[in-house]
This record gives structure tokens, sequence and C-alpha cells, in this order.
């Protein structure tokens, strides 16, 4: 699934299943509550907290799936196509970023 198709598939289900979309502000809520609970699992899993027991039945991807749902909601909201952002968004990086890396020794 490209990601303009994933962004269809989200609004199609919004407007059969979910009936409208939340408004702008409920869904930035929502995003920053899901990017909330994927810091919290990679916090306790990969981090240097201990995991609690509660925790280890959590699915990181099925979280990090919520961060792109809400997220396309927004992005379809909002009208901005995300292909098109992420691929303007890859050229500044490449262009900005083409030997910054390389040459970072910290990286080496």
């Amino acid at each position: 699934m490209t990601i303009r198709e994933a962004q269809d598939t989200v609004d199609q289900w919004i407007r059969t299943i979910g009936v409208r979309y939340f408004n702008e502000l409920t869904n930035m809520a929502m995003l920053t509550e899901e990017v909330g609970e994927v810091a919290r699992i990679i916090a306790r899993r990969y981090g240097e907290q201990s995991e609690k027991e509660s925790d280890k039945h959590k699915d990181l991807g099925d979280e990090m799936a919520d961060v792109l749902w809400v997220l396309m909601c927004l992005a379809n909201q909002t009208g901005v196509d995300l292909t098109e952002a992420f691929q303007k968004n890859l050229e500044k990086k490449t262009s900005r970023d083409l030997n910054r890396h390389r040459d970072n020794e910290k990286l080496s």
C-alpha cells in the first residue's frame, strides 16, 4: 500500500465507519497521546526503565500504526498529501545533510 492509498483508506474508513473526523485539535491531542504510548514502550523495553508487567503485552507495531493513523487523519483534514510532503522532506534532508553525517566524527 502506498502512502496515498493509505490516506485514501483512512478517509474512506472515517466516512463510512467512523461517521466523521474528530476536529483537528482533538486529533492533535490524540496524536500526542499515541506518540506517548510509543514512547512508553520504547523507554521501558529498550531504555533504562524497567518494563512493567502490564506493558509487556503491548504491541509496538500496533502503537506505531495508531500514530500513523491519526497523522493521516490530520493530513486528510488539512489537505496535506503525505507522499508529496515526504518526497520534499527527503530532498531537503538529502541536500542539507549530504556530507553532514558522514563527516561527523561522533558517528564514526
